[in-house]
């Protein structure tokens, strides 16, 4: 399919752009891109004595790409050719100053599947295609911002410093359990927050080791920061706590420094070892309408999101974005034990999906649906969340229409 040719009817005698194959050429190949470019190259089909017969060969658009310099000075060139109104009004309804029309790579082995099965396997294949990715980087990219952009990142990476320094762990207990306990990492989780203006703000985290929770750190001091305001980037100190037996922590922040209506970064430090949790605490107004979306088995073409990378559901991330595009808050939710937190959040972030409120339950459960419909339902009454649509397996109807959601409002992922 292209647009070029309903912008200009000669473009259907050029050839799109051929994005380079990233594995051969990650810096570009030096194709030219540039509208102007390829007027003066075939100023022959848009110049205004053409009216006959247009030929089907057209010149190899190869070798060196233009600069930007040799760009502007070519333009004058092509008006020997072209006249200045032919010009001017090809660019006054084309969008940007670039080309439009891109053809990426197909393997050969694609043509051997059935036609039903391409549309699932081009999304989800160029959708993270390196080719793709690198070259729309290629085009937002800016040379002269590149060093201010990477000096911003490193500040912003290194921008959070504990304000206590490490100290022994309070119980000897715990130096012992994690030097028998070797080569474990923390698997520390939260789920995100989500309270009314006005109502207690309550945060609450579990410190775990292990991926199947070896140990859990007992009796330790935690120190809780919140980012107040995410463009200056200052981490604000609320609090020191201790865990409890089970290794979790529950903290309701004082009237004094209660927060107002936003989104607010958190993060819990181990006093111990400066390990870390995540998370976010949005403090939302009455009435927010939000979009729920239930990860298990709606937005992977597999059974399982702890799988080998699965493919992401051809039109599952374009749904959260078009929720996420009209204002509607969003709403990840799941019955998988909060232990998967951590490799279920990297998989919603590798694939692209936007940002969302993310709650898993807390331990192993036999019946995960009810976990989903009694924290969806503490949301609906406590924090009068008002759910204008939710997503799912047809697992999931059940829980959606006990929360009163119509027909019309719940939907399944692909179907």
């Amino acid at each position: 399919m292209r647009l070029e040719p309903l912008l200009s009817a000669r473009f259907s005698h050029i050839p799109p752009v051929n994005v380079p194959r990233y594995q051969k050429y990650p810096l570009g190949d030096g194709q030219p891109i540039h509208l102007l470019e390829y007027l003066q190259t075939f100023s022959h089909l848009f110049a205004a004595e053409t009216t006959s017969q247009i030929p089907h060969t057209y010149p190899t658009m190869g070798g060196r790409r233009t600069s930007e310099v040799s760009i502007t000075s070519n333009a004058s060139l092509a008006l020997d050719s072209l006249t200045l109104p032919n010009i001017t009004s090809l660019t006054q309804k084309w969008w940007g100053t670039k080309r439009v029309d891109y053809a990426l790579y197909c393997p050969e082995g694609l043509n051997n599947f059935p036609t039903h099965a391409l549309p699932h396997l081009f999304h989800a294949s160029y959708w993270e295609s390196n080719d793709v990715i690198s070259f729309i980087l290629r085009q937002i990219s800016r040379p002269e911002y590149m060093a201010s952009n990477i000096a911003d990142s490193d500040k912003d990476m290194h921008s959070f410093t504990p304000c206590q320094p490490r100290e022994k762990w309070q119980k000897k207990r715990t130096s012992v359990k994690l030097k028998v306990s070797r080569n474990i990492t923390a698997n520390h989780r939260a789920n995100d927050v989500i309270v009314k203006e006005g109502a207690t703000q309550v945060i609450t985290a579990r410190f775990m080791y292990g991926p199947l929770d070896v140990v859990a750190l007992t009796g330790e001091k935690v120190d809780i920061h919140v980012m107040k305001n995410m463009r200056s980037g200052e981490w604000t100190f609320l609090s020191t706590e201790l865990t409890d037996k089970s290794g979790r922590v529950s903290y309701a922040i004082p009237e004094d420094k209660t927060l107002t209506y936003g989104l607010y970064p958190v993060k819990i430090v181990v006093r111990g070892d400066h390990t870390s949790i995540d998370f976010y605490l949005a403090v939302v107004p009455p009435k927010t309408e939000a979009v729920v979306f239930s990860i298990d088995g709606s937005f992977t073409a597999s059974m399982s999101v702890t799988g080998k990378d699965p493919k992401v559901r051809a039109g599952a991330v374009d749904v959260v974005r078009y929720w996420q595009e009209l204002g509607y808050l969003i709403i990840y939710i799941t019955g998988r034990p909060d232990m998967q937190q951590q490799r279920v959040i990297s998989w919603l972030s590798q694939h692209n999906f936007p940002h969302g409120l993310v709650t898993f339950a807390d331990r192993l459960s036999t019946d995960p649906l009810r976990h989903k419909a009694e924290h969806l339902r503490h949301l609906q009454i406590d924090s009068e969340i008002v759910f204008q649509a939710a997503y799912g397996s047809s697992k999931d109807i059940t829980v959606y229409q006990s929360l009163g959601l119509k027909a019309d409002q719940i939907f399944i992922v692909g179907k």
